[in-house]
């Protein structure tokens, strides 16, 4: 029998990158800028050469994505990208069937276009601006001390007050 034990992906809670935990073990999402990324991109004919013009345009949306910011430092997902590409356009045909859906959504999680694939992938989209931002620096530092507040276990301490003592004048 073939052992089909394992961890999986998407097998039980998924690390929360805002919790103490995620903080002691460094975890910190990747930011992607809203604006998008401007940049320069590869060809899509390095991947589909027989890439039909509609892929062509879907191609060029997509490397101007905030999720782009990152596809171009990890080559390795040029051509997965390339292929979520095919299957988004083959799945505007009204008559796809919807397992050409099903594949198109399973890419679209694998290079972070959805809001399960950023969460996977540990990328947060965020302003441009949020650094500068000082009601947002107000909020990120009064969640570190809180953060700060918490056990190992990561359950939040309790203020107890400290017992009193009187002096007793009789």
């Amino acid at each position: 029998m073939v052992n089909h034990g394992g961890a999986r992906n998407r097998s039980g809670p998924a690390a929360n990158m805002y919790s103490a935990r995620s903080d002691a073990r460094d975890l910190r999402a990747r930011k992607l800028p809203v604006g998008g990324y401007d940049g320069d991109f590869p060809p899509l004919s390095d991947f589909l050469p027989d890439a039909k013009e509609r892929e062509g345009q879907v191609w060029a949306q997509a490397w101007r994505s905030p999720q782009a910011d990152q596809w171009i430092r990890e080559s390795w997902r040029h051509r997965t990208i390339a292929m979520w590409v095919r299957w988004s356009v083959k799945m505007e045909d009204p008559e796809a069937p919807a397992a050409t859906a099903a594949a198109a959504q399973r890419l679209a999680d694998s290079i972070g276009m959805t809001p399960a694939g950023l969460k996977e992938n540990g990328w947060l989209i965020v302003a441009d601006d949020s650094t500068d931002n000082p009601e947002q620096k107000a909020k990120q530092s009064a969640a570190k001390r809180s953060v700060g507040r918490t056990m190992a276990n990561g359950k939040r301490m309790r203020a107890v007050a400290a017992p009193t003592t009187r002096d007793d004048d009789d």
